[in-house]
């Protein structure tokens, strides 16, 4: 499979495959084979990551903990929409690797948390609603 991403500890989600990155209209807003994704909630670059992190004090170990495992379907593209003041959508198929390797999973479809709050990183469990997280 050649959609990954990567889920680095303290920091962001890197994306490398054939990644189509979208809006809520699905206007592009990038195409490319690699990107990094902010998880914290603080970058100026939303949805982008631009090291806020490090100052930041977001902390996340990277250990992934799925129970919505399932095996991908096919090759294809990885296209992730951005939601409005809330999660990161990804629909192809892709594997998701903690950055040491130690914890991996596949899907066809996962909402990923960039607020930084969720108790299931790097998953979204809706915390962007309470935390009052902003993408503007």
């Amino acid at each position: 499979m050649s959609n990954t991403i990567l889920v680095t500890p303290n920091g962001p989600l890197r994306v490398q495959g054939d990644i189509r990155i979208e809006d809520a209209e699905g206007k592009l807003l990038a195409q490319a084979r690699e990107a990094s994704l902010c998880r914290c909630g603080h970058s100026a670059n939303k949805p982008f990551c631009d090291g806020t992190h490090i100052q930041g004090g977001f902390t996340d170990n990277a250990e992934i903990q799925d129970h919505k495992a399932e095996a991908t379907e096919g090759e294809s593209p990885l296209v992730i929409t951005v939601r409005p003041n809330a999660m990161l959508i990804a629909k192809g198929p892709m594997k998701i690797i903690s950055e040491d390797g130690r914890f991996e999973t596949s899907r066809n479809k996962a909402a990923f948390c960039r607020c930084g709050h969720s108790a299931n990183k790097p998953f979204c469990d809706a915390s962007h609603k309470a935390c009052g997280f902003s993408s503007e």
